[in-house]
């Protein structure tokens, strides 16, 4: 492979050309994201994520393993540039840069792409706007055991370099698909496979909700909640109970109580 010079410049057609993936338009037009950070990159490694290009700077590395991802990285084909630490940190959206950022192509499934064992655990979200929220409702799947997330209507795209963040590079390995609320619907009603409904006012508990069939958790921004198209079609609305002076829960927390629920109830029928 040819011997790449050192990125010395911020005005790089590369450089540039990177940066305008913060933006949602221009990862939609080009197809294209970034992922920073050792561990978001190793994750995708690991998983079998082919990245587009890879930018380091080893004045940067905060891992001591650092060196050898990028070998790895190289060594499958990935075209590697060192940059200087000033154009790095124009790279970077984090305060303190860890000298690891890959370009990439956009992740997330189809609903058709989903692979279900009999009997799936899934969690749906839809409508929500902050990158953090759904990033920790990835990580909470993946330690929950879900079969597939499933984000509907959302404000930000799965492929938000901030969701990547958020979620440790989970969304790499975890099956996650992005849809209308509409396909998602037909897709569960196809499938036969509950919907739960996560709705302060509903009348019963989520605890009192069988969840060992075929169950989608669904939960939706904390603002507005869940739409009324959700509402009609769910199998079952569910609350958790409040008990003190605020009326509801963080999202991500909301979702890991009704997801820890269905593990329990799953556990004890087997």
């Amino acid at each position: 492979m040819e011997k790449q010079l050192k990125i010395e410049s911020p005005q790089n057609p590369r450089v540039k050309a990177a940066i305008k993936l913060r933006k949602g338009k221009t990862r939609r037009e080009t197809g294209q994201t970034l992922v920073e950070g050792y561990r978001e990159i190793l994750r995708a490694t690991e998983s079998g994520w082919t990245f587009i290009e890879l930018y380091h700077c080893p004045e940067l590395y905060l891992d001591l393993q650092a060196d050898q991802l990028v070998s790895r990285i190289r060594e499958s084909g990935t075209p590697v540039f060192e940059c200087s630490a000033p154009v790095f940190r124009k790279l970077s959206y984090r305060d303190s840069p860890d000298g690891l950022i890959a370009l990439s192509p956009l992740v997330g499934k189809k609903l058709g792409d989903l692979v279900l064992p009999e009997h799936p655990l899934l969690l749906i979200a839809e409508d929500l706007e902050k990158p953090g929220n759904l990033g920790t409702i990835l990580r909470t799947a993946d330690a929950t055991g879900v079969d597939a997330v499933i984000v509907c209507d959302q404000r930000t795209d799965l492929s938000n370099p901030n969701i990547i963040r958020a979620s440790i590079g989970t969304v790499f390995f975890l099956p996650v698909a992005e849809a209308t609320t509409e396909e998602t619907i037909a897709w569960l009603n196809q499938h036969d496979i509950q919907a739960v409904a996560a709705i302060p006012d509903a009348d019963q508990e989520y605890t009192d909700v069988n969840m060992c069939a075929g169950t989608a958790i669904v939960v939706g921004a904390e603002d507005e909640g869940l739409s009324q198209t959700w509402m009609r079609a769910a199998n079952a609305d569910v609350r958790i109970p409040m008990l003190g002076r605020n009326d509801s829960l963080n999202v991500s927390i909301a979702a890991a109580i009704l997801l820890y629920e269905a593990v329990r109830q799953r556990k004890r029928q087997r």
